[in-house]
């Protein structure tokens, strides 16, 4: 592995070794609270770090140098490390997948990891007329731009049910990895062990919707509703997060910015970085935005609650501008959505 040096030290990097100078369990703890995009950038980040020198360490934990000087870490079973973190944080299954993206020229046999390497055109086939239950669980398995394409594929009819599957599965018992696993050896010709895990949830149907387009989201969500109206209740919340309000673009986000209140905003930019402000400020005029800058300067510490109350009302105001076809989130042709 090449060296790592501060002239090639990114962001990435300092996360990597901040993560590695932390004992397992803590940093399993973070690890677990990332997403998967993260975790794999974050994954291949430690994997590719070798012998980490004290300067990158010092570099990296900037104002802690005394602490951290003549610290360094070895790179004996680097990928062993870090695959044995990921399982803490994210199930052994799931680490496993992710280990694959991250090092897949590590010999895999099992055709769930084999599955989340193949394109959504190559999924469909393998689920076609196939029980939602095993849809369901093979869905959670993929990245959600992945999963939003072959449920595209799926029947009309079909779609409400497998999405509501995906909110509910819970603990999946070996037999129903089984009957995955049965059908992925039928279909693709590997075979894998029974094993028990916990996957789907509200967040990644959630997910699977915000990826798979405006009508497929007005399609399916009343069919959710009409089945557990607090089960869709819950995936709308996640579907609406204050974190998609910076994929607006300039005219959407000058709109909004007029619904809101100016104590609102300025509670709700205080819990964000001063880079992921700037998707805001880019909507205001140069003399607004420095005045915005100023107020939330002026305005001191704010409890996290107020933040995350006026976080929630600034994603209201969205949902309510997106509903009257003011606003849109992301693109993909005639299927816009929040």
């Amino acid at each position: 592995m090449n060296a790592l040096t501060t002239t090639t030290f990114d962001d990435a990097n300092s996360a990597a070794v901040m993560v590695m100078l932390l004992e397992d369990d803590q940093a399993a703890s973070i690890l677990s609270q990332l997403e998967p995009r993260e975790l794999r950038l974050l994954g291949e980040k430690m994997c590719a770090l070798g012998a980490i020198s004290p300067d990158i360490i010092a570099h990296a934990i900037t104002g802690f140098v005394d602490r951290t000087e003549k610290l360094g870490l070895i790179a004996h079973d680097r990928v062993g490390q870090v695959h044995s973190l990921m399982t803490r944080a994210v199930g052994d299954v799931k680490a496993s997948n992710l280990m694959q993206r991250i090092m897949p020229d590590r010999p895999q046999a099992s055709p769930l990891e084999l599955a989340r390497w193949l394109t959504p055109q190559a999924l469909a086939p393998l689920v076609k007329g196939e029980h939602p239950q095993a849809i369901a669980v093979l869905l959670v398995q993929l990245d959600p731009e992945v999963a939003a394409e072959v449920l595209h594929s799926l029947p009309q009819a079909t779609q409400p049910e497998v999405v509501h599957r995906i909110a509910t599965l819970g603990p999946v018992s070996a037999d129903a990895i089984a009957m995955l696993e049965e059908l992925l050896t039928r279909r693709i010709g590997e075979c894998h062990g029974q094993q028990t895990l916990s996957i789907g949830g509200v967040r990644e149907a959630a997910e699977i919707i915000n990826n798979s387009g405006k009508a497929m989201e007005k399609r399916v969500m009343p069919e959710i509703a009409k089945i557990d109206k607090a089960l869709a209740r819950e995936i709308e919340n996640e579907m609406f997060k204050f974190e998609h309000l910076f994929v607006l673009d300039g005219q959407s986000m000058g709109a909004l910015l007029r619904e809101v209140d100016s104590d609102t905003l300025i509670d709700a930019l205080k819990g964000i970085a001063e880079l992921e402000r700037d998707t805001f400020f880019r909507a205001m005029s140069s003399r607004a935005a420095d005045g915005v800058r100023d107020e939330i300067a002026a305005r001191g510490r704010v409890k996290l609650a107020d933040v995350v109350a006026a976080q929630k009302q600034m994603v209201a105001a969205a949902r309510r501008l997106a509903a009257d076809g003011v606003i849109a989130f992301g693109s993909s042709g005639d299927d816009e959505y929040v």
